[in-house]
């Protein structure tokens, strides 16, 4: 279930809070890493649970989350003052369901109400946040909230879940060390079956780490839908630069093993599936490559004679996640074509593959064609103008993205 483009908001500013929010809308902004930063330390200050237990603490450090919000919040905010932009709905959509694959709840909406509005008031001062600046930013979040909140509570329902029960636990039958480096691990609940899924969809996985926190990180699915297995595949991250190594992703390929537990969220996911009527692009690099596998599993399965073109970026042949199973599904497709991109050059064993980066200026795209589009966030930002400066119409791009990083695609 997405949020189309269709979609309209609940309710509208009433003309005096528009008017408010435009005049005010470039001082939030010019401060709004300020307020966020206040917001986060506020509210994980008063309900420290939350950062141990829900929020990624990865992308806490690194800014990322902070950065996310700010973005949602002023690009709905630029939308309500200004109706005739385009509607944020895959924004929204991205945001619903990445909530609804953590349990979020409509309860715990006014915890950040509460916090980001005392982070407001703390940057700009109570002389500048007045009653009637107070009001009109109070009806940008609820008519934000309320949205949301509508969203989350139709996926829970289309996932036959009450709101926010989305963990199962989840033991693990399989593993197996792909030679990327990729671990793909494949669990069974041992309650109540998962429901089924869409290919390109993701899960919410829960590990205990050891100072005590549960952190929670999502990995799309890999195998194809139907059965009672759910696959997923990790990649360890490793530390570059000022950007710590994966904590999650490094945990589970340490130390998870056959035999053991863990905390999996039935699935969530807004990348539309493919329908096999049509052509598709699958553009991806490194582990962005995962979704693609998903996409791929359920054409063998359901439609082997889509016509259907993939475009893998990676460092080297060695480094490509799920480099065999890619090439296997692909032989299974009759009209399916494949080019990759090595960066470190091309060996004796990937002779099909270009050196250096993916580019597409020498790539014949097919006509008509859904373009799915992941990696990471560098990745995704220059693709994504490259497919629009070919001329790729933004309803048949889709774009799934691993980290908080909305904020790049405007």
């Amino acid at each position: 279930m997405t949020i189309t483009p269709e979609t309209r908001a609940p309710a509208e500013l009433e003309p005096a809070h528009a008017a408010i929010v435009s005049a005010t809308l470039p001082l939030i902004g010019a401060h709004i890493d300020e307020i966020t930063t206040e917001f986060y330390r506020r509210m994980f200050s008063a309900h420290p649970a939350l950062l141990r237990n829900l929020f990624n603490r990865g992308n806490q450090a690194q800014g990322a989350q902070q950065r996310a919000l700010a973005a949602s919040i002023a690009t709905f905010a630029t939308y309500l003052v200004d109706p005739a932009l385009p509607h944020p709905a895959e924004l929204l959509s991205r945001i619903g369901h990445k909530h609804a694959s953590l349990g979020v709840t409509a309860e715990q909406y006014p915890i950040v109400y509460e916090n980001l509005f005392a982070a407001i008031v703390a940057v700009l001062g109570a002389d500048t946040v007045t009653a009637d600046v107070a009001a009109a930013w109070d009806r940008v979040f609820w008519i934000m909230a309320d949205t949301l909140i509508a969203l989350e509570h139709d996926l829970y329902r289309e996932a036959g879940v009450s709101a926010g029960d989305v963990y199962r636990r989840a033991r693990v039958v399989s593993r197996v060390d792909d030679p990327s480096g990729t671990v793909l691990l494949s669990v069974k609940s041992v309650d109540e079956q998962f429901t089924d899924f869409l290919p390109g969809q993701y899960v919410s996985v829960g590990v205990t780490m050891p100072d005590g926190a549960r952190q929670l990180r999502q990995y799309s699915l890999v195998n194809a839908a139907g059965g009672d297995e759910l696959t997923f595949a990790v990649k360890p991250v490793a530390a570059l630069g000022e950007q710590p190594a994966g904590e999650v992703s490094g945990w589970i390929a340490a130390h998870v093993c056959i035999g053991d537990l863990l905390d999996v969220t039935v699935p969530f996911g807004d990348l539309p599936a493919p329908t096999g009527g049509e052509p598709l692009v699958l553009i991806s690099a490194g582990i962005g490559v995962t979704p693609m596998i998903g996409m791929l599993e359920y054409l063998a399965a359901q439609a082997p004679d889509t016509a259907v073109q993939v475009l893998h970026a990676d460092r080297s042949d060695q480094s490509h996640p799920l480099r065999e199973r890619q090439h296997e599904l692909l032989a299974e497709l009759p009209h399916a074509t494949l080019d990759l991109w090595y960066e470190d050059g091309v060996t004796a064993g990937s002779p099909e593959a270009h050196p250096g980066l993916l580019n597409l200026a020498d790539v014949e795209l097919r006509d008509g064609a859904q373009v799915y589009l992941c990696g990471n966030s560098g990745f995704v930002k220059a693709l994504r103008s490259q497919l629009i400066e070919r001329g790729v119409p933004a309803e048949r791009l889709h774009c799934e993205l691993f980290s908080p990083n909305d904020w790049l695609l405007g």
